[in-house]
């Protein structure tokens, strides 16, 4: 493989004498990384294609974008829609709403796996229990609204559209705030981010996830 790259890499320069830029020194480069990638292991390949992937501890921030952006077009549209008497927007804002519940709960659930597997104390505990409680929430309002659109088949009129309205409404707000408790964890105490493990790590021996509550300094506290 190493004889096929380096006769590759004499082609390319037209005969083997010095590196040259432009054209010829990007396919050069490639064909080097393609080549080192051969002797890696699917892990090590991972990693060096998708270095901030690899280094997550868990997935849960893969998939928190997700249902905030599609659950506010589904209100935004659906509002709009509404308002405009147009029946269109209101179909487009439905499929935002059944692909944002997808969503959710695919967040939700890898938040409660994340709860388990970072290291986190008591610092942070209580707002990690809220974070989740929001995030469940948001979740089962929007399925709420999703069966309600489905069994409806999407015509929900009158007194009956403004009360959707205002749930839909809610579930965002709630969603935003939700949204802010995650950032709070993260930005101000490092959950599960590499740099201030080892400050986490030293709440964690004092903090542990028990079958009958949380330990801390050695007090019990319940979910």
């Amino acid at each position: 493989m190493i004889d096929i790259i380096h006769n590759l890499v004499l082609s390319v320069h037209g005969a083997g004498g010095g590196h040259s830029g432009g054209v010829a020194g990007t396919v050069e480069q490639l064909l080097i990384f393609l080549v080192s990638l051969t002797e890696k292991t699917p892990q090590e390949v991972f990693a060096v294609i998708m270095p901030g992937i690899a280094a997550m501890e868990n997935i849960h921030p893969l998939f928190v974008h997700f249902p905030i952006a599609l659950l506010l077009m589904f209100f935004l549209i659906d509002f709009a829609g509404s308002v405009g008497n147009k029946p269109e927007w209101r179909k487009v804002a439905g499929w935002f709403l059944y692909i944002g519940v997808v969503m959710a709960a695919a967040t939700v659930a890898a938040g409660l796996q994340a709860e388990e597997s970072v290291a986190h104390g008591g610092n942070v505990h209580e707002i990690m229990e809220r974070h989740e409680t929001l995030g469940l929430t948001v979740l089962g309002l929007a399925a709420v609204l999703a069966v309600w659109r489905l069994l409806s088949r999407g015509r929900i009129t009158g007194v009956a559209n403004v009360f959707y309205l205002l749930t839909a409404c809610a579930l965002n707000i709630i969603l935003v705030f939700a949204a802010d408790l995650g950032g709070l964890m993260v930005y101000k105490y490092g959950v599960s981010v590499e740099a201030s493990r080892s400050v986490q790590q030293q709440y964690y021996q004092q903090h542990s996830h028990g079958s009958g509550g949380h330990e801390h300094g050695g007090h019990q506290h319940s979910h």
